[in-house]
């Protein structure tokens, strides 16, 4: 069997039951960047309403986070990444794809536009911007996500990290009003997502079960063997290191390093709409 296969029987074992529950929300929580985006989400969630589109949506990881908000969910992805990446082997297909330029639709068509760690990987991110503001009604709702600290990932289409004051401008310059920016997590969530990223996939190499288990979405599929030797004292010390970061950013706040950004924006109204 492979360890890809094999990861794929371990997390569906994992998702079954009181025990497996369990498992799934330890792992969700060592997950420092992931449990931080799950957070935020759910708590900007309830402002979004009526049509939605995602942007870069993959398999729509967030999707149960936003529908019972809004009227309706739509994702789109670029054609080229999703085709090359882990998304594709799975079940949350995008409603529509593009070529990378212009959003399939016409303007002023959503009332909520999402864009989750997509801005990294986009070659012109300026456009992308103008284009999202594009699709969005007058007085629409953008919530975007991009890193500030952030490992080498979905290479070669890796190619920007963003400081608040870039996102204000990709903003501005797309006519949008940022109302709304916050930190992933301060500066000991960075050091020990760094930590917890090198033991998980340097030391054990558990990225074929991290991808049986719903993350790591836009890698492509691992090959890897899994250390499993390694687990008895990986797992612990990932645990522990979790524990200590969300400790330490309480009491040692550092909002000048995180992991990235949140933003909310809205489309202020025409100038004719006025």
């Amino acid at each position: 069997m492979s360890d890809f296969s094999l990861g794929t029987a371990l997390s569906k074992t994992l998702s079954s039951g009181p025990a497996g529950k369990m498992a799934r929300r330890l792992s969700d929580w060592v997950d420092l960047e992931g449990s931080w985006l799950t957070k935020m989400l759910t708590d900007l969630a309830p402002r979004a309403h009526g049509r939605l589109l995602d942007v870069g949506c993959g398999q729509k990881p967030y999707e149960h986070i936003f529908r019972p908000h809004v009227d309706a969910y739509l994702g789109v992805e670029f054609a080229d990444t999703f085709q090359r990446t882990n998304s594709s082997s799975k079940g949350g297909k995008p409603d529509f794809v593009y070529d990378g330029k212009t959003l399939p639709f016409e303007s002023k068509s959503f009332d909520t536009v999402l864009s989750i760690q997509v801005l990294e990987h986009t070659p012109a991110p300026a456009e992308l911007v103008r284009e999202m503001s594009r699709v969005m009604k007058d007085d629409g709702l953008m919530i975007l996500s991009a890193p500030f600290s952030f490992r080498l990932h979905e290479e070669p289409d890796d190619f920007y990290r963003y400081s608040p004051h870039a996102l204000r401008l990709l903003c501005r310059q797309a006519d949008l009003e940022v109302t709304q920016m916050d930190p992933r997590g301060g500066l000991f969530t960075v050091i020990g997502h760094k930590l917890n990223s090198y033991l998980a996939l340097n030391v054990a190499h558990i990225d074929a079960v991290a991808q049986a288990m719903g993350k790591l979405g836009h890698e492509k599929n691992s090959d890897r063997g899994v250390r499993w030797w390694t687990l008895p004292w990986v797992a612990p010390s990932m645990v522990t290191i979790a524990f200590g970061a969300r400790a330490l950013d309480r009491v040692l706040p550092d909002p000048t390093e995180t992991l990235g950004f949140v933003l909310v924006a809205r489309r202020p109204p025409s100038p004719k709409a006025l």
